[in-house]
């Protein structure tokens, strides 16, 4: 197992790691060393992995116990290739052997009231959409952490919402069902290893008692930009760091790839978002 030290070290990027660390465990490692797994094996996951997964996530809090997030496990591979191409071409799609899309769902609340014979008129606002995308997010973080535990890879798939609609249909998902993003799932290619991606200082994202942007200190940033363009070089992606990446994605509306039109997309799909 690695220091916490060193594990540190490659999350911040060094220099930016805390002088001293602090309490760790095999748990605590294990998210430090997280990586994002763009290279899978050919070979099937073990059974009962997707049903553990499933637990994990089940097992993650959620608000009011709504539970309203549902995933979809893709495994065909005709499937996978489909929605690889609406995420934007993504080949690691196809080559996971398991590809989880997890869904923002009000739709087990709507059926639940029809049941019941009424109306539930609170699913129809903003806030409700929002619990049901935060208990996706809180969900699929516990799938991964376990997945990650086993020995597995994962990477999350953001593109899954350039095409909202189409990944609907592909899905089967009815009104009220939005999937907010995807998760591969598999072995990791040890000839293709992923690497830990530095993170801001902790001094910028870290306040204590009351927010504090006037400690923001541009020399902080420029020295984070310097490890980002080390990694982003090491990996060949081309030397460019945070903050020029950071402006170019979210510059315009362009940037967005097509999601600029989310809020109508998302009530087309039947949230109300009053």
């Amino acid at each position: 197992m690695t220091s916490p030290t060193s594990s540190l070290a490659a999350r911040y990027g060094e220099p930016g790691a805390p002088l001293q660390a602090g309490p760790s465990n095999a748990v605590v490692e294990n998210l430090l060393s997280h990586s994002a797994v763009r290279a899978y094996l050919d070979r099937p996951l073990e059974p009962g992995t997707l049903e553990m997964l499933v637990a994990a996530a089940q097992s993650a809090p959620t608000s009011s116990n709504m539970q309203a997030w549902s995933v979809v496990a893709v495994e065909d591979a005709e499937r996978k290739a489909r929605l690889a191409t609406l995420a934007g071409n993504q080949g690691f799609i196809r080559q996971a052997p398991l590809f989880l899309c997890w869904i923002a769902d009000l739709s087990r609340l709507e059926r639940l009231g029809r049941s019941a014979g009424q109306r539930l008129e609170g699913l129809d606002y903003l806030e409700s959409y929002m619990v049901a995308l935060v208990d996706a997010a809180i969900a699929a973080q516990n799938a991964l952490v376990a997945a990650e535990s086993l020995g597995l890879g994962t990477v999350y798939v953001g593109a899954l919402r350039n095409h909202p609609q189409e990944v609907a249909a592909e899905l089967g998902l009815p009104p009220n069902a939005f999937a907010a993003f995807g998760l591969c799932v598999g072995w990791p290619d040890p000839a293709r290893p992923a690497a830990v991606k530095p993170r801001l200082p902790q001094s910028l994202v870290l306040h204590r008692e009351r927010y504090q942007a006037a400690a923001e200190e541009p020399a902080t940033i420029a020295t984070y930009d310097e490890a980002l363009a080390n990694f982003s070089e090491s990996q060949g992606m081309g030397r460019v760091g945070w903050s020029g990446r950071m402006l170019k994605r979210v510059a315009s509306a362009a940037s967005l790839s097509g999601r600029d039109t989310m809020t109508a997309t998302l009530k087309a799909l039947g949230f109300g978002l009053r």
